[in-house]
């Protein structure tokens, strides 16, 4: 049984890989939006999961499931129109969506997901 892990640093790697699974590593918006509102931190870490999909050779329609972490409840409808948008019809994941308490004060949402590697 093989593990591949992509990207691997000391704390973490960005996608593990195992049986043709693939967990990501929580995304969060990039840099150039953790000032801005749900809606923009929103659409920057939803592209950053389709950079990361992309890189392990996956896509949005073979995910399984996705856990996403808003920092305030008062977003869900927002970020809920994005994601609406995001997933191909039909492919919606198994999703959860939580209010949690974020690693740094800018954040307002990260995501965590599990897809299946296409092949």
């Amino acid at each position: 049984m093989t593990i591949q892990r992509h990207d691997t640093k000391t704390r973490m790697s960005r996608a593990v890989i195992h049986n043709g699974v693939a967990w990501l590593c929580g995304q969060v918006p990039g840099p150039e939006a953790r000032q801005g509102d749900i809606v923009e931190q929103t659409h920057s870490m939803l592209a950053r999961v389709d950079a990361l999909l992309e890189e392990i050779g996956s896509d949005r329609e073979h995910l399984l499931s996705a856990t996403i972490y808003l920092k305030d409840g008062g977003d869900v409808a927002a970020m809920n129109e994005i994601w609406d948008a995001w997933v191909p019809e039909g492919h919606a994941p198994a999703r959860t969506c939580v209010c949690a308490s974020l690693p740094a004060e800018e954040l307002k949402i990260e995501i965590t997901v599990t897809a299946l590697v296409k092949g």
